[in-house]
């Protein structure tokens, strides 16, 4: 039977497939279910950096001199760029109540105890502000990971791209601050120069690069002339972007690397695991196909890997990658493939 285990951010997982933050990761019951069908790790639903601020004021309500700090830094924030509409802010704060930070450490702390697999906890961050009082108490719950969920859009005119990228690394730096446990950053691939950046970021200590974050993009309703969300899960087709990617940068960073959006299958699975990924993460397929559809995955994988012979995943993981390969341009001559292919 061929070893499915890998190593990730210097934890040992069964098998390479994590359940990216969801839905399906945010009750224990849940994350019981997806341990059984075979998940190596979970990275727990995101609690959202503006619910910690406005839980954490009821959360050390004795303190009254960092309440008060909490509240003018929640007010100010939601007051900025991020928050122009007042369906966001009423948003934000109607699901704080709801979820406090108290609730969300209730909540690591139980699922820790209900399952084996690693654990990882997961912030959706837009800041580095204040992190030694909410990283400090999410380590304190035993969770094996932080997960830093950042999506960033440079969409602000009086900003410099220096400037944009540089939040990933005040924040990075914030949080390291106050914490032992490993540190993943996943990012959307915006940027100037991304191989550069995520070069620069893998040397900061952090444990794993997460690629990439999927945005929900806005639609319109023409009807109702309202905005709308479309293609909220991701596409069988979505796993090549990751895939180019990780095979230009695995080998040449830092970190480990994580592959994600777009894999649904054993077949983008093993793609991912040779263009040199640690680990997988994966989502969507799981609303389409089940929880059960891990299980699948893991059989096909381990099926693949009989034929080849291939006794464990670091027996091919990163033979695909560019550093490895003879021809490294079929990563970057995208015009000279298509050409090559007979396409035009």
């Amino acid at each position: 039977m061929a070893d499915l285990s890998t190593h990730y951010m210097g934890i040992t997982l069964r098998n390479p497939l994590i359940v990216g933050s969801c839905g399906l990761t945010s009750t224990v019951a849940q994350v019981r279910e997806l341990e059984k069908n075979g998940a190596g790790a979970v990275v727990l639903k995101s609690l959202f950096e503006e619910q910690i601020r406005a839980g954490a004021e009821q959360y050390i309500k004795s303190d009254h001199e960092k309440a008060a700090m909490f509240r003018s830094s929640f007010n100010e924030m939601v007051s900025s760029r991020h928050y122009d509409y007042d369906i966001a802010m009423d948003y934000i704060q109607d699901h704080a109540k709801q979820q406090t930070l108290k609730g969300y450490l209730d909540f690591i702390a139980e699922t820790k105890k209900a399952v084996k697999i690693p654990v990882i906890a997961s912030i959706n961050c837009i800041t580095a502000y204040d992190w030694q009082f909410f990283a400090r108490s999410i380590q304190d719950c035993g969770v094996d990971a932080i997960e830093l969920n950042v999506y960033l859009l440079p969409s602000d005119f009086n900003e410099t791209a220096d400037g944009f990228e540089q939040i990933y690394f005040s924040l990075i730096e914030e949080v390291k601050n106050y914490v032992t446990i490993p540190i993943s950053l996943k990012i959307g691939y915006y940027s100037s120069n991304l191989a550069q950046m995520v070069l620069q970021l893998s040397e900061t200590g952090i444990g794993a690069l997460v690629l990439f974050n999927r945005p929900y993009n806005p639609d319109i309703d023409i009807n109702t002339l309202m905005f709308t969300t479309k293609n909220v899960y991701s596409s069988e087709e979505e796993y090549v972007h990751t895939l180019r990617w990780m095979g230009i940068l695995s080998g040449r960073v830092k970190c480990d690397l994580a592959a994600a959006t777009g894999i649904h299958d054993a077949e983008s699975v093993i793609k991912q695991l040779l263009v040199g990924a640690n680990a997988v993460q994966i989502v969507s397929t799981l609303y389409k196909n089940g929880t059960v559809h891990l299980e699948k995955i893991l059989k096909e994988v381990t099926q693949w890997m009989d034929v080849k012979k291939y006794s464990s995943i670091q027996d091919f993981r990163g033979k695909m990658s560019q550093k490895n390969i003879e021809n490294p341009a079929a990563y970057e001559r995208v015009q000279f493939m298509k050409h090559y292919s007979g396409i035009e």
